[in-house]
């Protein structure tokens, strides 16, 4: 049986965006989740995770400041070889949509210094196994995931939990363009709960049909309810949330005091950024 190419998987970035308010083991358990399912796929290797929490434009209710919500996600991160944190998105002064950001990444690994930084990150060939030499050839003809000078560009995946693709059908949270870019230029990895009905929410939406070839549901077998909604309401009532998130976290959130009735106040009344910019897109 003849073994594998590895190089003719394709390389993928996973990249999840939110508020991460605060980050949980539920959110690093997602990046594992996907990873094994992409593998097991055999059509893909998973290269990197990004962690890219949202900035304090977004007004959610709740939402504490990014440069504390950023160093958490970095202190969770810090023992992973392969998942990292992104402070971009978090440091502009306006909300971003995350097709933005996806765009952002997308580009950046399109950069030639980036394309051989990655190439440097990867396994060498094995000891004693010499990679077999291509013969020469004329100029190929640029794929649609290839940099300027030819190499090969990884895939951007926007990694998410169910409840983010449903939110795609919550009026004015999201564009239609916007959905029909991140499902078809760049594709959903979308972790939902054995049983759920997402496929069903898919077969209901146009467009999620459409590109559904696009949209990978992977189905948690091992059930999880951790949310960072419940994390900071154990906290507001003096509970205990030891195994809930990294215990670094846990000991950053006690020595800041992060997470009170006042912080839960924060933003309240005011209308969530998307909802506001869409609204009145919609109304020009």
């Amino acid at each position: 049986m003849a073994m594998e190419d590895p190089d003719r998987k394709t390389e993928v970035v996973l990249l999840a965006c939110g508020s991460f308010n605060p980050i949980t083991n539920m959110h690093l358990r997602l990046f594992e989740l996907a990873k094994d399912y992409l593998h097991e796929t055999g059509k893909y290797k998973v290269i990197k995770g990004i962690i890219s929490p949202v900035g304090d434009a977004y007004k959610k209710k709740g939402l504490i400041s990014a440069d504390h919500r950023v160093t958490m996600a970095k202190l969770a991160t810090n023992s992973s070889d392969w998942v990292e944190v992104d402070d971009w998105e978090s440091s502009q002064s306006e909300w971003l949509e995350t097709v933005k950001v996806l765009r952002h990444h997308h580009e950046k690994l399109s950069s030639p210094d980036t394309t051989i930084s990655l190439q440097n990150a990867l396994p060498l060939t094995k000891p004693g196994r010499k990679r077999k030499q291509e013969p020469n050839r004329h100029d190929p003809i640029k794929k649609k995931n290839q940099s300027p000078d030819g190499k090969n560009v990884p895939q951007v995946k926007l990694l998410c939990g169910s409840d983010v693709l449903e939110s795609f059908g919550i009026p004015n949270l999201w564009k239609l363009e916007d959905i029909t870019e991140i499902i078809q230029n760049y594709g959903l990895v979308c972790i939902s709960r054995a049983g759920n009905s997402i496929q069903k929410f898919i077969y209901e939406s146009d467009i999620l049909w459409k590109y559904k070839n696009n949209i990978h549901l992977v189905e948690e077998w091992i059930t999880n309810d951790i949310s960072s909604t419940k994390i900071r309401r154990a906290l507001r009532r003096g509970q205990s949330i030891r195994y809930l998130v990294p215990d670094v976290v846990r000991a950053y959130i006690e020595k800041n005091d992060l997470y009170s009735l006042e912080s839960e106040d924060r933003n309240a009344g005011v209308t969530l950024a998307p909802l506001q910019k869409n609204a009145s897109d919609s109304k020009n």
